[in-house]
This record gives C-alpha cells, structure tokens and sequence, in this order.
C-alpha cells in the first residue's frame, strides 16, 4: 500500500500536463546546489563542476576570459608599465607552454598563464602606439584649423571632431584631434577643412571614485581636447588633398550624413532617430528621457548594434540571394549558390560594419557571423555537434 505522503503517491496521472519538479515535502534546490539530504558536500559539487569545465572542448573558451583578464590587470596598474616588460612575459609564457606540451596538467596551466600576459602585453602595447599629447590646462580663444572627421547631432548642440593642422602656439601641449560642441545644426559636413576660435578643457576626470573615465574614452579615440566654438565657423581650401583612407572615410561619414538626414526627414522625432540609429549607430539624436526608459525598462539593448541586427542583415542576404539564385534554371545544379550567397552575405555584413561606426560590440558580432559564412563557403560546420562521433572526427585541442 502507498501512503499519500510517499513521493510515488505524487507522481501526475497521464490525463495531467504539468510537470512535477521537486517531491512534495523535499527542499528545493538553491543555485543547483544539491538538498542538504542528498549527502553531497559543497566541496563534491565544486569539484563536480570543475570536472565538466575541464571536459574535451570545454578549455579554449576559458582563453579568452583570461585574455581579457590580462586587459583587466593592466587597467588596475597604478603606473603605465614600459611595453617591452609585459612582452617579455608573453613571450617566455609561451615558450614554457610549448615545452610543456606533452604534460597536460602544466601545459593548460602555461597556456593560461600566457594568455593573461598577452591580454596584459597586447593592452600595453596598444596604449603606447596610439600615445598623443592631451591638454592639461584650460585655454580661450584658441584658433584651430584641420579637417572634420567626424560629426554628431544630438538634442541640444552638434559636436564634431577635428583633425587638427594647426594651433594656438601659446598653449603647452598640441592636440593632435579635438572634439568641439557648436549650436544645433552648425556642425560642418564631414571632410571641411575649418578654421574656427574655440574654448579647450583638458578631458573630463571621473566625476567621483570608481565612475565613468571620460578622460579615458577620449583618450582611447585619440582625442587630446574637448571644447566649444565661439563665432563663426570658417571654411577654408585645405593645405593638402587627403590620403586614401582619409577620402574614404570621408565618403562614409558624408553617406552616414545622408542617410540619417533621409530616414529622419521621412520619419521626423524619435521614431527617425532611432530608425537612423539602426543603420548608422548614432543614438545621439534620441531623447535623453526615452533613451533612460528603454534602458530602464530593459530594452536599451536594441540600441547598440550587435548580435541580433548582425544576424537579421546576414540573414536576409543569405536566404533572399540563394532563393532568388535557385530560381534561375540549372544554375543551381552547376555551381554551389549556397557559398555565393554565404560570400555576399559576408560582404554585406562587412559593410554595415563600416556604416554603422564600427563599435566593439558591432566588431564582436561580425567576427560571429563571418566565422559561420566562412564555414559555409569551406564546407564546415559553424557549430560541432556535441556527440562522441564529431569529437573523434574533430578532436579538440585540450583533453583531458
């Protein structure tokens, strides 16, 4: 006989859909942490979970998060360490991990101790290859002359950032680019040779212990100065033609301008704003108050340009190309249509990289989808199925 408090006595009869999780009476498991009744220790769980993270094809991911720990240490330095120390450490990291290859145990431990050094050198370097000079003091009536790279339209003012050819003499240091603020709607077209009187502040310090660094933003853009224009704004020939890459910057930015103008004339308030930052990525137009509440309410996240407006573009291209392609007779027989529209996809994809401003989660998402395309053109899986038979077909690189 079963008592109705036995947890057979619970089990739902056929004619029920809803599921039992968790014997009436039992506790219910905190965090996946096992009941205290099941006999398993915290220090078993730990080491049940270590055991699956260090399964086959569990480690490589484990890489980059020490990568970027590497980045992280270097950002807490209290001084800027000279380049060649941090890349010493890389080196002689990898070469322990290279000759301890045929022990596992010491050689994934090298291996990740290599990677913190090379997020650490990596980040080192970086800083001191892009090293320019940053105002330090506030200066007034400085005339500045260069080429606009880049302009920004927000609710209230226009900014834009200047390529700077000449400057002030009397001041200590001379930025190399400066990002100056002017009345809505006079900001100059992007690739104008300027000269204009304008008020520079060094970059904005942390406002309080542990809060956002403008000043390391800007540092970073390779901006030394931040400021505003007084007067007028002049328009001059400029001293030299622009290079190459300079011409097709300038063709990106004017098309940015164009399309945003575009959208928001069709499309006027926040709607066109939002509308045009899908495209190009500038979420400056939005209104501060609706900007707030979608991060608020927990869909901010449609405004960065990431994964999911990546996947939709390669997506369409992908699927629309090799279906208008498979419609064209024996075409689809002679060639392979599913790698030419894997290619243009991928071209696409590249694009809207550049269009969109080229931010860090934009570049993370394209590297995601190109490496499915590529896999898609060299006939190889994006994702490996997780079953011991692609596991001995593709043997993973760290095993246990």
């Amino acid at each position: 006989m079963t008592h109705d408090n036995h947890p057979q006595a619970r089990a739902p009869s056929p004619a029920r859909t809803w599921p039992w999780a968790w014997p009436v009476g039992g506790a219910r498991p905190l965090s996946g942490v096992a009941p205290p009744q099941s006999g398993f220790l915290i220090g078993a769980q730990l080491r049940q979970w270590a055991a699956a993270e260090l399964a086959a094809g569990r480690l490589l991911p484990w890489l980059a998060v020490s990568f970027g720990f590497g980045i992280v240490l270097y950002f807490t330095a209290d001084r800027e360490p000279v380049w060649w120390a941090p890349s010493a450490l890389a080196v002689g990291c990898a070469t322990a991990a290279v000759l301890l290859r045929r022990q596992t145990a010491a050689f994934v431990v090298a291996l990740g101790l290599c990677a913190v050094a090379a997020g650490f050198a990596v980040a080192t370097i970086h800083t001191a290859r892009m090293s320019h000079p940053v105002l330090r003091f506030p200066a007034s009536a400085v005339t500045i002359a260069g080429t606009v790279e880049l302009r920004e339209e927000s609710q209230r003012t226009d900014r834009f950032v200047l390529r700077v050819d000449r400057i002030g003499a009397r001041l200590d240091v001379k930025p190399q680019r400066v990002r100056l603020s002017v009345k809505r709607g006079m900001a100059p077209a992007a690739g104008s040779f300027i000269e204009v009187k304008a008020t520079l502040d060094p970059p904005l310090q942390p406002l309080e212990p542990g809060s956002y660094d403008f000043a390391r933003d800007l540092y970073f853009q390779e901006i030394g100065a931040s400021g505003f224009v007084r007067g007028a704004i002049n328009v001059l020939t400029p001293p030299a033609p622009p290079g190459v890459l300079h011409r097709a910057d300038i063709v990106v930015q004017n098309l940015r301008d164009a399309i945003d103008a575009r959208i928001r004339a069709v499309l006027p308030g926040d709607e066109g704003a939002i509308a045009a930052m899908l495209i190009n990525g500038r979420r400056d137009a939005i209104d501060p108050h609706l900007y707030d509440a979608m991060f608020v309410s927990g869909i901010g996240h449609v405004l960065s340009i990431s994964g999911y407006h990546m996947a939709v573009v390669a997506g369409m291209v992908f699927f629309l190309l090799r279906a208008l392609l498979a419609l064209i007779p024996g075409l689809a027989d002679r060639v392979p249509v599913k790698k030419w529209a894997a290619f243009a996809a991928l071209l696409v994809t590249a694009f809207y990289l550049v269009l969109s401003g080229n931010q860090v989660a934009t570049q993370r998402s394209f590297i995601m989808i190109a490496v499915v395309l590529i896999g898609v053109m060299v006939d190889r899986p994006g994702i490996m199925a997780q079953t011991p038979q692609a596991f001995a077909r593709h043997r993973p690189i760290f095993t246990t």
